[in-house]
């Protein structure tokens, strides 16, 4: 039987907020070197539960839990100079997905895996294929 002292004590914890996440997206984002901020220019972070059902069904994706993050918006490499200004370039975070891996993987911390979806999804801003930010990533 575990003593008052030994024995972890749950009931008073509670999984990060939308609004949790968010401070720690936007963390993740300040501390990235400032060349990269720089070409990330005005790209809107955005954080919810999971991907709506249309987002899901567009990328044939049944279970929500399967996409932690979504780039949504012309990569720079696709802007043409002269034509009208492009939606704002914007990345989704999904909080639920992030919960899950974080869990499931449990051998690193949430704001590390929200900064690497983060980046991640800041790639495809700047118009890398998932290819080529794995082979980046494996170069780290």
């Amino acid at each position: 039987m575990s003593t008052p002292a030994t024995r972890f004590v749950w009931a008073d914890q509670f999984a990060p907020s939308l609004e949790d996440f968010a401070r720690l997206a936007e963390q993740a984002f300040a501390d990235l070197p400032d060349a990269f901020r720089g070409l990330a220019g005005e790209v809107v972070i955005r954080v919810d539960d999971f991907a709506d059902e249309a987002t899901l069904a567009e990328m044939g994706i049944e279970d929500p839990f399967e996409l932690t993050g979504l780039y949504y918006g012309v990569d720079l490499s696709s802007r043409e100079g002269l034509g009208p200004a492009p939606e704002p370039s914007r990345v989704f975070l999904y909080r639920r997905p992030i919960l899950d891996e974080w869990c499931e993987r449990g051998d690193v911390g949430l704001a590390e895996i929200i900064a690497h979806v983060l980046i991640h999804e800041i790639g495809h801003h700047f118009g890398l294929s998932d290819d080529r930010i794995d082979l980046i990533e494996a170069m780290d």
